[in-house]
């Protein structure tokens, strides 16, 4: 067997007629960037994450920069959040001109520890960014809690987690989240993509005129703004795989769980929080044998990967702070025995079995 760590051919051939489609209809009406497909895939994605917009732009970085710089973040002051995640979410804090504060997570579900945030606020504290990694939500009622407390804003990095729930209401949980369309994700865009999802109509406001050079109406421009449009191509695809959405994480999650069942006992599975519902953007076990186990599992043609095998913390961007190794323990530990395996909604049982029969055998 050959099983890629994700198949997104697998996909295209399930929607391929629908897609053409759409794509047909973007260069027939010449709407290249923004537009009306753009549009009703705005709406579309907000009513899906209940909200009142959802705001498009061309990457989940780019959302989680204009997040920020709406929510009124600027140079030096400081915002909270994680160093095991993508290094887009402190890249997004820094593109403000503020400082990125990391706590450690919680070692069982990957994300923010809301215990550890108390100790990290200072005077120039102004938001936390909780990122909801892998698919499964932060603990969202403790970082309110404090956030209320200390009257900080709250973003939540949802790039990963399109669909995912924290006490039955899909994320974002708070007022204003970010998502990424990278092709990659639970949904993904043939391109890169990204949208800031709020109940805020000053947010939107903002966000929707930053993105587009900050103007509100053409070549008058309120803002110095970016050029952070959508491509009106993402937007068509988008609001065909959207309809699909929610029935490829019912098929994620059920190839989760056959992975729980097959490897339990054997390395460490996902622990999904009893308030959380996972999307499993990604499937990550841990083990002391990583290395070895990903060789062997190579040899196999079998796929995997490592998000993320460097805290950011101790990336060279991020040297300047003067963090060590010791700084985030558990952040690190995990970092050293965290491997995701692969998982779409088109793996077969067989694939998983074989996998798993490959694990089994190699760390008996």
């Amino acid at each position: 067997m050959d099983i890629p760590f994700v198949d997104l051919k697998a996909q295209y051939d399930s929607i391929k007629e629908e897609i053409k489609k759409e794509m047909d209809g973007v260069l027939e009406n010449t709407e290249f960037v923004l537009g009306p497909k753009v549009e009703n895939f705005e709406a579309g994605f907000a009513d899906y994450c209940n909200k009142k917009y959802a705001v498009c732009v061309n990457s989940g970085t780019a959302a989680l920069h204009l997040a920020l710089v709406a929510k009124g973040i600027r140079q030096d002051d400081e915002v909270i959040t994680v160093p095991n995640t993508f290094i887009a979410t402190a890249e997004a804090i820094s593109y403000t001109g503020a400082k990125p504060v990391f706590v450690d997570i919680d070692e069982s579900t990957y994300n923010i520890d809301p215990t550890k945030i108390e100790g990290t606020i200072t005077k120039k504290t102004k938001a936390i960014l909780p990122v909801h990694l892998y698919g499964q939500p932060a603990d969202m009622d403790a970082v309110i809690k404090i956030a209320e407390q200390y009257n900080l804003a709250i973003i939540e990095d949802a790039c990963q987690a399109h669909g995912a729930e924290y006490k039955g209401k899909k994320v974002p949980f708070s007022e204003t989240g970010c998502f990424s369309f990278y092709p990659g994700k639970n949904l993904g865009a043939y391109g890169e993509g990204g949208a800031v999802v709020t109940d805020s109509d000053q947010i939107a406001e903002k966000v929707r005129s930053l993105r587009n050079h900050g103007q509100k109406q053409k070549h008058f421009h309120q803002y110095i703004g970016y050029n952070y449009r959508m491509s009106g191509f993402q937007g068509a695809v988008l609001s065909v795989k959207l309809k699909y959405l929610d029935k490829w994480i019912d098929a994620r999650r059920e190839k989760a769980k056959l992975y729980n069942e097959l490897l339990r006992g054997v390395v460490g599975t996902p622990k999904e929080a009893e308030y959380a519902k996972h999307v499993y953007h990604l499937y990550v076990i841990r083990t002391t044998e990583r290395k070895k186990l990903t060789e062997y599992l190579r040899s196999k043609n079998i796929s995997t990967g490592i998000h993320y095998p460097i805290p950011i913390h101790l990336q060279e961007a991020y040297s300047f702070m003067g963090l060590k190794r010791g700084s985030f323990p558990k952040a690190e530990m995990v970092s050293d025995e965290i491997l995701s395996l692969p998982i779409y909604p088109e793996i077969s049982e067989e694939h998983i079995r074989y996998i798993c029969s490959n694990m089994k055998e190699f760390l008996k």
